[in-house]
């Protein structure tokens, strides 16, 4: 008799806790894991749809948006297209700083991919397909920049309004 794993470990991979604002969550739908996921792994196939950049594995970058592409043996810029001129990753560790001529090697960095469905708007209740987008926390956080200063900013200026009603 053949013994069957119970086990939904495999199926829960990709549930990881939203980092969603406590006054934002009742904007997003009931089913939004579902939405998020049906983004990210079916249509996007499991990578960043701004850079390529693969869910769940550990990518090799240099912290300015290049990074090493396993499957293409190659270097991508933060918008998926190929970099030409740089050496492999083993060529960099072999490189000997100091030498003549040799530039020392740029500082390899890993970083684990995670993918999350961004509102390419800045509306969580705008949930059209179109307005939806499978990121990386690099695109992510690059995409929100601006929206984040907004933010930032009216939350400085609630706060000195509070403090000179209140204070």
């Amino acid at each position: 008799m053949k013994a069957f794993s119970l086990s939904f470990l495999t199926g829960l991979t990709h549930r990881l806790a939203m980092p969603i604002a406590r006054e934002h969550r009742w904007l997003y739908p009931i089913d939004w894991r579902e939405l998020s996921a049906l983004i990210r792994f079916r249509r996007a196939k499991g990578r960043c749809e701004h850079c390529g950049r693969p869910h769940g594995s550990a990518v090799l970058h240099l912290g300015n948006g290049i990074w090493w592409d396993e499957q293409k043996a190659g270097w991508r810029d933060g918008r998926g297209r190929a970099v030409r001129c740089l050496p492999t990753p083993a060529e960099l560790a072999f490189m000997q700083p100091g030498l003549t001529d040799i530039d020392p090697p740029a500082p390899l960095r890993m970083t684990r991919v995670v993918l999350a469905t961004a509102h390419l708007n800045h509306d969580p209740g705008d949930n059209r397909p179109r307005n939806l987008a499978a990121l990386c926390q690099r695109c992510h956080m690059s995409h929100d920049a601006p929206e984040h200063r907004r933010r930032r900013h009216h939350n400085a200026f609630r706060r000195r309004a509070m403090r000179d009603l209140f204070g």
